[in-house]
């Protein structure tokens, strides 16, 4: 029985028009490198963004130097901070009432992200979603030891929640490196949605339990689910 249910927040919850991906792209130019922005959503969706950006790095240049990759961070940290005040995020469609409808079947709600606290805080303040009823815990790149692929922030969760046991866990995420985060925590349930940054076919090749195209289907997934077992 699935008791926690985790989501990524940009483009599987959150809709905000891949801003985050596009700053990458944007900053890595500013630093004087050509790379088109379908290798940045390939290579950099879903990381933690230093980490994003030496993959992006590595994979333009051949090596990322540590103190390269961190100015560039610090760029694309304040270029994002003025995008966001640029546009508006919205929840994905669906989301809130998911939201809703997952602590109404005693489902614990938790989001986790490969951006920083500050960066996700204001997303959430945006949404409304701080502190909100809808959310029962925010994990973040800056809380743990190792972001994504590797399962810290999934473990950090369950701890703070008091469950043992990652097969009661459903991850859901847009990006590769989500489903192998899931995979790497042995949740019960790894989902791909293709909402964001990785299409079906990419997603699909992460073998994932399953994918869906929307958040509404999270719900019947669940139940399917139960049922089968």
């Amino acid at each position: 029985m699935i008791t926690l249910a985790i989501f990524d927040m940009a483009g599987t919850t959150i809709d905000e028009k891949n801003i985050v991906y596009k700053t990458v792209h944007q900053a890595i130019a500013r630093a004087g490198y050509t790379v088109d922005f379908d290798t940045v959503l390939a290579v950099a969706a879903g990381k933690e963004k230093l980490q994003a950006i030496r993959d992006v790095l590595q994979q333009v240049k051949g090596d990322a130097p540590d103190e390269e990759a961190k100015a560039i961070h610090q760029q694309f940290k304040q270029m994002l901070k003025d995008a966001y005040q640029l546009h508006t995020p919205a929840p994905m469609p669906y989301a809130e009432e998911l939201f809703r409808q997952l602590h109404k079947a005693q489902i614990k709600v938790v989001l986790n992200t490969g951006y920083d606290r500050p960066t996700a805080d204001t997303l959430l303040s945006k949404l409304g979603w701080h502190h909100s009823h809808l959310i029962d815990l925010t994990i973040t790149a800056d809380d743990v030891a190792q972001g994504r692929p590797q399962p810290d922030m999934i473990y950090k969760a369950m701890q703070h929640l008091g469950i043992s046991n990652s097969r009661e866990v459903a991850k859901t995420g847009d990006s590769v490196v989500d489903i192998e985060e899931g995979q790497n925590a042995g949740c019960g349930l790894v989902v791909g949605i293709t909402t964001g940054a990785h299409t079906a076919e990419r997603l699909q090749k992460a073998k994932p339990t399953h994918i869906i195209n929307s958040l509404e289907e999270f719900m019947a997934l669940l139940q399917e689910n139960e049922v089968r077992r």
